[in-house]
């Protein structure tokens, strides 16, 4: 059975979401990229709360590398206001390239740990 790529992606979040969650010492970094913008949240699962959250709509910027890059510095800012520094990074199925890898070094480069 061939699977499309939104299909793929979902089987891929779900296999991963089976293994990863994200507690109150150390939550959860998840990652969602639609055709227009890219998000990115910090939850404890244990409490079913978001924690910190950033996207490229509240900057006001378009969907691309140098944007994911600064959703990545703005929620490692926001996280280190909020005395967050460990994260299990979560990249929703997504493969760790283009804009995923460039947001997760950006939030390694500002002090976040995964």
């Amino acid at each position: 059975m061939k699977y499309t790529k939104a299909e793929a992606r979902k089987r891929r979040h779900y296999r991963v979401r089976n293994k990863v969650s994200g507690t109150s010492e150390r939550p959860r970094l998840n990652v969602f990229k639609s055709n227009s913008y890219f998000y990115a949240q910090i939850i404890d699962d244990t409490k079913g709360v978001t924690l910190v959250e950033s996207s490229s709509i509240k900057l006001n910027k378009p969907n691309n590398i140098e944007t994911a890059i600064a959703v990545g510095k703005d929620i490692a800012e926001k996280a280190k206001a909020k005395k967050i520094s460990n994260v299990v990074f979560d990249r929703g199925g997504y493969l760790f390239h283009g804009k995923v890898k460039a947001f997760a070094q950006a939030a390694k480069d500002n002090g976040m740990k995964f």
